[in-house]
């Protein structure tokens, strides 16, 4: 029933003031997430949400920064939306990092900066080892409660539609997309991606604004980005036993 759906909207919602707990459980998973594999030294740079800018993905980045990663952050203040000029800017900074490094980076995205990931991916796929994205919308925002964000924000223009035709399209390069069923902003349905040869959909239970310090979506962020390059395979179990058991990696099934 309607009235059904709009209550567990809500309540979802209402459940989004759960981030600072998973801030918290972030930073005492600190030691834990030690024991993640090193990093093979290669180029990571992280998108942040809408309305938010480096310091929502500077636990993230510290995270992955102990762990030998060439660590990025956007560098652009926040995130208002896809403002003239952004795109050419991201891919300035995908291009100044290969040519300094000599090898492929990899992107990560939280929310509509995941939508960003997918289309720097798929503008330069010969750049780009691999894509994950944290509670990534994949159609329009309008049709999400942070849709009533994004559109009072001065980041829209003609290139918005081909923002949404390349997040919709099939990912060139291995691209993990890691959702909530509990997301109070973005429905999990729109961050499912389509399957293929090199993407999967990983499951954890978090807000949407605490993904990207959840103890358990850091976890999954080391353990895919430690495949050697050209080996990528889906996310099945845990290295080593996270504290909470572990998440669903998965094709979903359609129903909440």
């Amino acid at each position: 029933m309607a009235s059904n759906r709009i209550a567990m909207a809500r309540l979802k919602q209402l459940l989004e003031l759960r981030a600072g707990f998973e801030f918290a459980a972030g930073v005492a998973a600190l030691p834990w997430l030690r024991l993640a594999p090193t990093g093979d030294g290669h180029s990571v740079l992280v998108i942040p949400g809408l309305v938010t800018s480096d310091i929502s993905t500077q636990l993230l980045r510290n995270v992955l920064t102990s762990l030998g990663y060439d660590v990025h952050g956007w560098g652009l203040g926040r995130n208002y939306g896809l403002r003239p000029g952004l795109e050419a800017k991201m891919l300035g900074t995908m291009r100044r990092l290969c040519e300094r490094s000599g090898r492929k980076l990899s992107l990560i995205g939280h929310s509509i900066g995941g939508t960003y990931a997918r289309m720097l991916a798929a503008e330069r796929p010969e750049e780009v080892r691999t894509v994950i994205t944290l509670g990534c919308p994949l159609t329009e925002p309008r049709a999400s409660n942070v849709g009533r964000t994004y559109a009072f924000t001065p980041g829209e223009s003609s290139t918005s539609m081909k923002l949404w035709e390349q997040a919709r399209a099939t990912p060139l390069v291995p691209t993990t997309s890691i959702y909530s069923r509990t997301d109070g902003l973005v429905p999990w349905r729109s961050s499912i991606q389509g399957s293929s040869a090199h993407t999967e959909n990983v499951e954890v239970v978090s807000s949407h604004i605490g993904m990207a310090v959840h103890p358990m979506v850091l976890y999954i962020i080391t353990e895919r980005l430690a495949q050697i390059e050209g080996q990528w395979r889906p996310f099945t179990q845990y290295r080593f036993a996270p504290p909470n058991g572990p998440m669903k990696s998965s094709r979903p099934e359609i129903g909440d």
